[in-house]
Parts: structure tokens; C-alpha cells; sequence
């Protein structure tokens, strides 16, 4: 397969994409916001292009205070610039009207002390499709907050996305958090923020509340069916396909416009939960207007997902249903055969309708070494996060509240309630991190990607870098870049019938010159083909493998050449090999 990002067909992304996304900047320009640079929409904090390379800890270990401090150490100590940390409704409101951020002041003043970032991630109405973190003054009466309900009628453990009392409290409770980190944060600790977490039906093809009904025995809105007739031509080929076998009806109700069955349940879920999560979002942005996402839990596919969520498919459906929302994030796990494939098919359907990349949750690993490089480098993402980190979660899990390290003092009965209610700290500082989790995927592949993150961000957006992401299923790609072809592939051994080695390899890379390359990756070779008249055969003039030092001055460590560089080919690989620097000459 050949890769391209010759300048006609970046503009003519760059245009889709000013079409498609409108972008929101706030009035303080300090604010951290997403703006549209050259080529790429990159994600401004302190008013510098920043490259997110996170982790998101375990659900509720922000409720720990001891535990939090150590998530955030741990992540740094492996070369997350970001946590990920979520903040559930009844932590900052558990009676109604009576708000205690103590929780947050937390995160904020601890991710300060160690240069650490956080994508907050919200957990209102919805985490996982039900209402766990509602606080218990709206799960008790469902009179006044009433749930979605099955074809049964019985209820659901979920809030129903039809009710003006839910959207409120929920949008209330957002505001003043919102207004709380606009207060606090003024060194910009909180970059971007999530809007509940994996919502949709699970339960059933759509909400059969009486509230939910009403709503779709009624006239599909104005609104929606404007801007369908307006971007029809675009729409995505999935959505306009049921559109079509409906008659592509311009009016009439849920049922007329997208037919009988579960892919109209799925579209009519869709706007409404967009609907819902608009006025959350555009409530909390009125107080402070950092970047708001959505992530999507489910599998690309009609029926296969929860009803609702932002999946590729009804991207137009939230696009015309919530403008306050700046993308979509995909959760990322994927098995390890064919995850290549995976990986340029998820991230490209994510990127189709022009929304910057960006995933909170996803794959570690090798499969998420080379989800990174490869949403970084070719799809220019804004960041990549991984959830469980190579199992140092897990890992720190165990050492953590589990640990004989931590007590329950008299009178406390679950070490859930230690800390970060007022219980004590642990009695002895936890044991360091094994040294051998700093050696797995995800940690070298941050490592790399945070020493050319400012290179990386310049090339995004002149549109001069790539990506890309090998296994046994998908071992080569060939990149146009420039004035050459890159022929990127796994390392095999030597001769033509050398079998094709069951690992995965990454990297990214970047047009430095018009003979000058900067590689960046694992598990790669690399040869070089001219793309231009003139001698048709690219050799090495020079390979330095190398790092940035601090003002971003490029430090050659090693100059390879001889039997490192045998047969004109660069081969990238963890540790002093890297980043590495090429320059090329053209004989015949």
C-alpha cells in the first residue's frame, strides 16, 4: 500500500475539514483550545501546540487523595505528560445544591507539583451506558429524574436522555465544575475535558419511556433534517444508505425518514443523546471553554455498539445535534491479529469527517506503541492515551490500596474510604516502580515521541510528516514523502525468502530537506527510492541516530554506517537507535 501526503491531497483534506468542523476559540488566548495550524488542528496550551501522551488510571482512584498522588507520579515516571482522570457527579455534589471539590483541588495542586496535565473526564449522567455516578439524590427519585425504560416497560439503570430535570441537574452540576477549575487552575492543569463516558443503550434498540415515545411518534426536527438536505453529498455512505431506503423523506417522523427497525432506533438515540449532551457541554463551556469530547465505547457497525453513541456512522447525527462538542474519541482495543489493519481503519473512520484525532482509552502494549505512532504521524491526532499502560496499573493497583501498606483505621470498615475522606496516609512511602515496566512498548514509545514531540507538531502542520503501523498481516507500506519513496517494513533476516517475523513495527517520519529525513520508531527497516527525475537509485549519505536536547538542538550520539547501515537501509529500534537522522545522495 502506498501512503501519500503530497500538497494537493492535504489541501484537499484541509478544505473538507474547514467545512466540516468549526472551531471555537475562547476569548483568552491562554485558555487551553483547539486551533486550526497549517495543515493540522493541533491542541494549544500556554499558547504552544501540545502533543497529549497519556494514561488513564483506573476509575475511581481520583477518590483516594494517597492513591491519586501516586497514579499521576507513576505516569510521569513513564513518560505520560497527561492523566487522564475522571471525576464522578456524586463526588462533587452528594446533596443536591452543595458542592465539595476537594477532590479536584487535589488533582489540580498534585498534577501542578509534577508538570502534569489532565484530560478530565466526567462522569455525569452516564459512565459505561448507566447512571452509577449520579449521586443518590437523583438515583432515588426517578419521579422527578426518571430512567430510560425496555420494550417491557420495566426501568433501566439509566437516566433518561428525554428529560429536561436530568439534562438540568447534570448540566448544573458541570457548570460549577467548570467554574470551580476556572477559578483554581490557573497554571492551566486541565487541557480538555470528557463529557460523561461511553453513553448509548445497552439494554435495548432505543429509550421506550413515554417520554422517549412522545418524542418519536413526533416530527423529526427542523433542524437535523436541514442539515442533512445541506450535507447530503457528504453524509456519511452508512447513515445516507438508510436515509435512501426510508425514500430519503426531507419530513414526517422518526419512523418515516429512517425506517422501522434498529438502525432508525439507533439514529433517533443519536440526536437526542447529542441534544442531551449539548446543553452539558455548552452549559459548562459558558463558564470556561476548554476542548469537550465524547468518547465512543463500541464497534463500528450498525446494532453492535450502545444505541446512540457517537460512532462513526452517526457522526453527522451529533455534528448537527452538538456544535459544543469538538470531536469524538474512539476507545482503541484491539486484538493482536491483524491489529495494523485495525488500527489504520479505526483511526482513518475517525477522521473521515475532518474531527481531530484523539483516543482516551485505549490499547497499551505494542498494538498501542503502534496505535500512537501511527494516529500521531499519518492522521495527525492530537495525542494518544492508553489505558492499563503495559499492566503498570494493574501493577500499581496491587501495591497500592490492596498493599499491607495501607490500613484501615478503627472505626473504618472498607479501605475504599481511606483518604480521600478524611482517612489518614499510608504509614510508609510504596516501593518504586519495577525497572522493567520503563523498559516495555508504551513507555519507549512515549519516550521517543516526547523527545520529537515539538518536531512533530511543527510537521503536522506543514503537512510534511507520516506514520505508520506494521505486523505480519500488513508488513510494508511505501510513503511518498518529498522527493523520495520510503519502503518501510519489518526487519527480516537476510534474502528474498526470508519469512515475514510475527512482531509489530512503527514509526513516523518527517521531510527535513530536500534530501533529509528525520526517522523515528521501532522494529523498522527503511530504504529509500527517488520519486523525482534523476538517478534512480537513494543511498546514505549520512545516518546519525541521535536526541533534542532542551532547546530542541538536535545531538547526534552515534554515526552509523558499514554494517549498520548495510545495503543503504535504516533500521529503527528502542534504545540509542530510535531518532535518527538521514540524509541521502542518488546514484545510478
Amino acid at each position: 500500500m502506498i501512503l501519500s501526503i503530497r500538497a494537493g491531497i492535504a489541501v484537499v483534506c484541509a478544505l473538507a475539514f474547514s467545512a466540516a468542523y468549526a472551531q471555537t476559540r475562547p476569548a483568552d488566548p491562554a485558555i487551553p483550545h483547539l486551533e486550526k495550524r497549517g495543515l493540522a488542528t493541533q491542541l494549544i496550551v500556554d499558547g504552544k501546540p501540545f502533543l497529549i501522551l497519556g494514561a488513564e488510571p483506573p476509575t475511581s482512584g481520583a477518590s483516594n487523595l494517597e492513591y491519586l498522588r501516586y497514579m499521576l507520579s507513576v505516569m510521569a515516571t513513564t513518560h505520560q505528560n497527561t492523566g487522564d482522570v475522571a471525576i464522578g457527579w456524586s463526588w462533587i455534589e452528594p446533596q443536591k445544591g452543595k458542592y465539595d471539590f476537594h477532590i479536584v483541588d487535589a488533582l489540580i495542586e498534585e498534577a501542578r507539583k509534577i508538570d502534569q496535565r489532565i484530560v478530565l473526564v466526567w462522569f455525569g449522567s452516564w459512565k459505561n451506558g448507566d447512571s452509577d455516578f449520579a449521586p443518590a439524590w437523583v438515583k432515588a427519585d426517578q419521579d422527578h429524574f426518571p430512567r430510560a425504560e425496555g420494550k417491557d416497560g420495566k426501568g433501566i439503570a439509566s437516566l433518561s436522555a428525554f428529560s429536561a430535570n436530568n439534562s438540568e441537574a447534570d448540566a448544573r452540576a458541570f457548570t460549577a465544575l467548570m467554574r470551580h477549575i476556572r477559578e483554581v487552575d490557573s497554571t492551566h492543569r486541565v487541557i480538555m475535558v470528557q463529557v460523561e463516558n461511553e453513553i448509548g443503550m445497552n439494554h435495548d434498540s432505543r429509550d421506550f419511556s413515554p417520554l422517549a415515545n412522545k418524542v418519536y411518534e413526533a416530527p423529526v426536527p427542523a433542524e437535523l433534517m436541514g442539515y442533512l438536505q445541506k450535507h447530503k453529498a457528504d453524509l456519511h455512505p452508512e447513515l445516507r444508505e438508510v436515509w435512501d431506503a426510508a425514500g430519503s423523506k426531507t419530513s414526517g417522523t422518526w419512523e418515516e425518514i429512517f425506517g422501522k427497525g434498529p438502525q432508525g432506533d439507533e439514529i433517533f438515540m443519536a440526536w437526542n443523546y447529542a441534544r442531551y449532551i449539548n446543553r452539558v457541554a455548552e452549559a459548562g463551556k459558558k463558564e470556561y471553554p476548554l476542548p469537550m469530547f465524547v468518547n465512543v465505547w463500541g464497534t463500528t457497525g450498525w446494532g453492535r455498539s450502545p444505541r446512540g453513541e457517537a460512532i462513526d456512522h452517526v457522526h453527522d447525527i451529533w455534528k448537527a445535534g452538538a456544535p459544543a462538542v469538538d470531536t469524538y474519541t474512539p476507545d482503541a482495543y484491539m486484538g493482536r491479529q491483524g491489529a495494523a489493519d485495525h488500527i489504520v481503519e479505526l483511526t482513518k473512520r475517525y477522521t473521515r469527517s475532518g474531527i481531530p484525532f484523539f483516543t482516551v482509552e485505549a490499547a497499551d502494549g505494542e498494538i498501542g506503541a503502534a496505535h500512537a505512532f501511527f494516529a500521531i504521524g499519518q492522521e495527525r491526532a492530537i495525542g494518544y492515551s492508553g489505558m492499563g499502560n503495559d499492566g503498570l496499573l494493574d501493577w500499581f493497583t496491587k501495591t497500592g490500596i490492596n498493599s499491607p501498606a495501607w490500613h484501615t483505621p478503627a472505626g473504618m470498615d472498607s479501605p475504599a474510604r481511606l483518604v480521600g475522606f478524611g482517612g489518614p496516609t499510608s504509614p510508609a512511602p510504596l516501593p518504586p516502580i519495577p525497572p522493567e515496566y520503563e523498559a516495555k512498548a508504551l513507555s519507549q514509545a512515549f519516550l521517543t515521541l516526547s523527545q520529537v514531540a515539538p518536531q512533530i507538531l511543527e510537521h503536522q502542520s506543514s503537512g510534511t510528516i507520516a506514520g505508520v503501523a506494521l505486523d505480519k498481516q500488513r508488513p510494508e507500506e511505501h510513503v511518498k514523502m518529498g522527493a523520495y519513496i520510503l519502503n518501510v517494513g519489518l526487519p527480516r533476516g537476510r534474502g528474498a525468502q526470508a519469512p515475514v517475523p510475527d512482531t509489530m513495527g512503527y514509526g513516523l517520519f518527517m521531510v527535513l530537506g530536500p534530501d533529509e529525513y528525520l526517522v523515528a520508531g521501532n522494529n523498522l527497516m527503511i530504504t529509500f527510492t527517488p520519486d523525482t527525475p534523476g538517478p534512480p537509485i537513494g543511498g546514505l549519505a549520512s545516518q546519525e541516530a541521535g536526541r533534542f536536547d532542551k532547546s530542541g538542538k538536535w545531538v547526534p550520539l552515534q554515526l552509523l554506517g558499514g554494517d549498520d547501515s548495510s545495503d543503504n537501509v535504516v533500521r529503527l529500534s528502542w534504545g540509542e537507535r530510535a531518532i535518527q537522522r538521514v540524509t541521502l545522495y542518488r546514484y545510478r
